[in-house]
């Protein structure tokens, strides 16, 4: 049985969809904390069960008979919660049933060194996954073009981006990325270890973004600078939590340090076409 856990999250979701194209139902398996919110897959034929990272003895109920799982990241410490902890409890359990490859979402920040925290949390997640005996694929993904869309939601609405000096961001839309998952998933293509970089077809930074979304909307959308500090204190003043805000800090470090400027072509090759550009994932997105 194929696992999928956070199925019912952004991506978790879509990888899901893209593998019921690929296998049946019956080979599939969803791990979620809230199972109720994964009714449509059910219906569907997939098996639905509750597991939480925070707690192994669920996994081990949620991923009976698992031949694979794919450990979608976790986001806990945006909100002070220790993701390594809990991706170390994923892959304990995974070992304990035996299974035969593990697929975790990592990112193509993934370093020690990342000036990016997830970045250094995936790093130190592939070494686990490394010294874990098991086979496993790090699918290295390429920022999401999603989090573009929150990050500068006012800012893309109002016509004024206004952020700290950035650089070049190998943009890359969820669908992309879940077909090409669903299709390692599948035993299309086998990947030992690290994938290189999964990214679309472009890199731009937040001035090349407005640009874009200035020909896109018909209206000018303008780029200004703030500060680090600056940033730091209105996330605060906003009640942001100090994990997210040093997530949201080290994005801008790590982007204009080059870390998300790659463009690599094996996400097109795993995709057999060329992955979605910016300028028609705005298109879809951004009200003309």
């Amino acid at each position: 049985m194929l696992i999928i856990t956070g199925a019912t999250g952004q991506l978790g979701k879509r990888i899901v969809e893209n593998l019921l194209c690929r296998v049946p139902a019956q080979r599939i398996g969803i791990s979620v904390r809230s199972p109720d919110k994964a009714t449509d897959f059910a219906a569907q034929g997939v098996r639905v069960r509750q597991g939480d990272y925070d707690q192994p003895d669920s996994l081990r109920q949620a991923w009976e008979g698992a031949e694979q799982v794919l450990l979608v990241s976790s986001n806990a410490a945006a909100s002070g919660g220790d993701p390594i902890a809990q991706h170390a409890n994923a892959i304990t359990v995974a070992r304990d049933l035996g299974v035969q490859r593990i697929f975790y979402t990592s990112q193509m920040s993934a370093s020690p060194t990342s000036l990016f925290p997830p970045g250094r949390d995936h790093a130190a997640t592939e070494v686990l996954l490394a010294q874990s005996g098991i086979a496993w694929t790090a699918l290295r993904h390429g920022f999401y073009a999603q989090s573009l869309l929150a990050m500068q939601a006012k800012g893309l609405a109002g016509g004024m981006i206004a952020a700290p000096d950035d650089g070049p961001v190998a943009w890359t839309t969820h669908d992309d990325l879940a077909e090409a998952d669903a299709a390692l998933l599948a035993g299309e293509r086998i990947i030992d270890g690290a994938t290189p970089p999964m990214t679309g077809p472009d890199a731009l930074d937040l001035a090349a973004i407005a640009r874009l979304a200035s020909e896109v909307k018909g209206t000018k959308v303008a780029r200004t600078l703030i500060s680090l500090d600056d940033l730091e204190l209105r996330a605060s003043q906003k009640g942001v939590p100090a994990g997210a805000r040093a997530v949201m800090l080290g994005y801008f470090r790590a982007a204009e340090a080059g870390e998300f400027a790659e463009v690599d072509p094996a996400l097109s090759a795993m995709l057999g076409r060329k992955p979605t550009g910016m300028r028609n994932f705005l298109e879809q997105h951004l009200p003309g």
